[in-house]
């Protein structure tokens, strides 16, 4: 046979024309010109394999409830590990400090009342003529003054822990209470507890930790090289603990130690099989999403950013163009209109060119 010199001109005409014409080869040719074939395979990249994870609670999903204010936490009433629902007690706290929010407070709604009656009876006055304007005004002004001052002590009330409900009871003649029931902020799982009954806390100490654990996230580490196969909403298994979901967030930031990507999903199928804080494996699935296959490089033939692979048929081979994804060792990740079970040239691929070419050229 015949050998052709490949010339760069005859590369770019080979490689625009790259499906236009079967290399027909029999089976002794090809054995006789060192040709040999090996299947294609699917990218592996990302797909089929498994990637160590973290299971952790979503941002807005997790509570910690503080003491509102310093004294002695007289009774608890969940423990870690039950479930709560929102407005439910957990703890009662009897504060010192809480009885002179409450004077404040009473001391400021009797203000209020004695302003707003001074108001009212400016506001008469001045109507009829009997005391002038600036009177009234500073009058006025002095009722806003005590209702500020009002609303500032009742948020206090609110800040320390006490309800609405509770604080709208209040009145100087029905006294004052030194205790603060403490309530579940969510409906959720008790999932630390920090102190014990008869333990004395200062201000915003943590006392529980609640949090809702449907959906839950799953933090995986992948392959930096994985990053062009990516995309949201791609599935993502659990396999050893059947959960799944799918990808939401591609983190620009990659981890100095492992040079891993940071990916995380949204677990919404079998999250009640999984614990925050647990290490797991996770699958992402490609799917259909895209046409990436793994081919050994040296089924490549190249002219610059372009290149095609030969896929073997009955008659011989046939010239297919590929986008060269990625690069790894010997492998290389290409995107193609594969069916899936092709088998391509590995070796002889020279020969294979200066046979095409020379068809291409009669």
């Amino acid at each position: 046979m015949k050998y052709l010199l490949i010339t760069t001109t005859a590369l770019l005409s080979f490689i625009s024309h790259a499906q236009a014409a079967d290399v027909v080869m029999t089976a002794t040719q090809q054995q006789s010109l060192g040709v040999t074939v090996t299947p294609i395979g699917k990218n592996t990249m990302l797909s089929s394999r498994r990637f160590p994870a973290e299971i952790v609670v979503p941002i807005g999903q997790e509570r910690v409830v503080s003491a509102p204010q310093s004294g002695l936490l007289d009774q608890l009433f969940v423990a870690a590990g039950q479930e709560v629902k929102k407005g439910q007690p957990i703890a009662h706290l009897t504060s010192t400090d809480l009885l002179g929010l409450q004077r404040d407070y009473l001391q400021a709604m009797t203000q209020k009342k004695l302003a707003a009656k001074s108001l009212a009876r400016d506001a008469e006055l001045f109507k009829d003529g009997i005391i002038p304007q600036r009177r009234y005004l500073e009058t006025e002004s002095a009722h806003e003054e005590v209702s500020a001052s009002l609303a500032q002590r009742k948020q206090a009330l609110r800040l320390a822990g006490m309800s609405d409900g509770a604080i709208n009871k209040m009145s100087p003649s029905s006294g004052m209470n030194s205790g603060i029931t403490l309530t579940a902020p969510i409906d959720g799982q008790v999932l630390a507890q920090m102190v014990t009954t008869g333990q004395r806390v200062d201000m915003a100490m943590p006392l529980y930790r609640i949090a809702k654990l449907n959906p839950l996230w799953l933090e995986i580490h992948a392959p930096l090289e994985g990053l062009p196969f990516v995309k949201l909403g791609m599935p993502v298994q659990v396999p050893k603990l059947q959960a799944s979901g799918k990808l939401i967030a591609v983190i620009r930031s990659v981890n100095k130690a492992d040079q891993t990507m940071h990916l995380r999903a949204e677990i919404t199928q079998g999250s009640e099989k999984l614990s925050p804080g647990q290490m797991v494996e996770a699958e992402i699935s490609l799917g259909a999403q895209a046409q990436h296959f793994s081919v050994p490089k040296s089924a490549l033939a190249r002219q610059g950013a372009e290149a095609l692979v030969f896929v073997q048929t009955k008659t011989g081979f046939h010239p297919l163009k590929v986008k060269v994804i990625f690069e790894q060792g010997d492998e290389a990740v290409v995107d193609a209109g594969f069916k899936g079970d092709e088998r391509i040239a590995v070796s002889g691929i020279s020969a294979i060119k200066g046979t095409w070419l020379g068809l291409g050229g009669e």
